[in-house]
């Protein structure tokens, strides 16, 4: 399978040279381990989605579960490691996720104060006289 795709790629010779680092392919294999790990290179190079990868990778659901799985079992550490070791790729990976969401919050989710006394009633005769009357002043200017 040939992708063309600019930027950082791995050749069939960087791959011999990191054979080792690798799991050992089992079972009905639809994506090689070349195109996985250039798939993985051209989503670290461009930021992109999973969704939106290139056809030519492959299916983008395949790609993101192997990617979470050699994740968590440390594979993918070993075969970066082994990447920048061979002087292949000189590369740091780093993520920042930034989220702009905002979220209209009750006032009693927040630490507000809570009211626990009884409301007044609508009669005034029945709810007696207020605890706080304003009174507007005019302010005589010089």
């Amino acid at each position: 399978m040939s992708i063309k795709t600019e930027g950082m790629q791995l050749t069939q010779k960087h791959y011999e040279r990191i054979k080792n680092s690798l799991p050992i392919e089992r079972g009905n294999i639809k994506i090689d381990h070349l195109t996985f790990l250039n798939a993985i290179l051209y989503m670290a190079e461009n930021g992109c989605k999973w969704r939106r990868l290139p056809k030519e990778f492959g299916n983008w659901h395949t790609l993101y579960t192997r990617m979470s799985r050699w994740a968590k079992s440390g594979v993918l550490a070993r075969v970066f490691g082994a990447l920048q070791k061979q002087g292949i790729l000189n590369v740091r990976l780093m993520l920042l996720a930034l989220d702009s969401t905002s979220l209209k919050v009750h006032p009693d989710a927040h630490g507000a104060l809570k009211k626990r006394a009884p409301s007044q009633s609508a009669n005034r005769a029945e709810a007696g006289t207020p605890k706080f009357i304003w009174w507007p002043q005019m302010i005589d200017k010089p």
